[in-house]
């Protein structure tokens, strides 16, 4: 009777964690789904006839499927969008490349040279962070006007490669602080330098960081629309975020479906980037949150 007992026991026991685990992923599934029902409603909306269907209901199942405002969206009127995301591009990838080499250099720097000031220069970058954007445009524009950079990617891409983005520095030496000073001493026996120590040590093991920083400045330029708004003149210059607007803009009135068409075209790149870099990138922002 004692081991029955002990055997129902232990079954309730099972039966209330299988219970537990079953409402657990219900309730994240039904969390997903309202997260992830927006981007499913733009998908959807963007295979709809008109705006009539559109804004008819909430549903995000086309009546009938057509991919019509994919093929005009992307042939566009004036200039194909093809373009805008050709330019979106040319900003972009030289942004992140300058991002991770001077983010990197900088952070190592902080972390392994002592030097005279290097505390405060690391707390005068850091207080950098609470500058909102906005109180910076005015004077950035006036110097790109007297460097005659306005209406060229200038402004976006050559203060990339001056370590503009202060949180990545920062993300950068938690990650460095935390290698052992052992294998760099060990490395400058055998005869490394401090560049070759960088090469070779500091960025193989902070790899999840700097991917960190490549997705995060990835996703950021891509979606940047005040800048290039400020700065491009030329509807020809126009990166994705700009063309869009010229398709809202227009006098014969929104076409929604097509805007929202184009919209998942324009983010299709940063999921691809973010999907394949995920547990990399996770790894580093979680790695990063506890290093010091």
């Amino acid at each position: 009777m004692t081991m029955t007992a002990i055997e129902r026991s232990r079954r309730r026991i099972r039966r209330r964690k299988q219970v537990s685990l079953v409402l657990r992923y219900a309730l994240l599934c039904l969390v997903g789904f309202i997260m992830m029902y927006p981007l499913l409603w733009m998908v959807g909306s963007s295979l709809k006839a008109d705006n009539n269907e559109i804004f008819a209901s909430i549903s995000i199942f086309p009546k009938s499927p057509s991919f019509k405002a994919y093929v005009e969206g992307w042939k566009g009127t004036t200039y194909p969008f093809s373009q805008f995301m050709l330019n979106t591009y040319k900003i972009v990838i030289p942004k992140v490349i300058g991002a991770v080499i001077s983010s990197v250099i900088t952070a190592y720097g902080f972390a392994r040279f002592k030097f005279r000031g290097r505390n405060v220069l690391f707390a005068m970058l850091m207080s950098t962070l609470f500058l909102p954007q906005v109180v910076l445009n005015i004077p950035q524009y006036l110097l790109y006007v007297k460097l005659n950079w306005v209406n060229t990617y200038l402004p976006f891409i050559v203060p990339a490669f001056f370590a503009s983005e202060p949180y990545f520095v920062f993300l950068l030496v938690q990650f460095m602080k935390s290698i052992s000073r052992e294998i760099e001493e060990a490395a400058e026996i055998d005869g490394c330098n401090s560049f070759k120590r960088l090469i070779y040590i500091n960025a193989p093991m902070v790899s999840p960081a700097i991917l960190s920083v490549a997705v995060f400045q990835f996703i950021w330029a891509s979606n940047d629309f005040q800048g290039p708004l400020i700065y491009i003149n030329t509807v020809a210059k126009y990166p994705a975020t700009l063309g869009l607007k010229l398709i809202q803009d227009a006098e014969t009135g929104i076409e929604w479906n097509k805007v929202l068409a184009l919209s998942v075209i324009s983010i299709i790149p940063t999921l691809v980037v973010f999907f394949l870099a995920q547990r990399q990138f996770i790894d580093g922002i979680a790695m990063g949150g506890v290093k010091g």
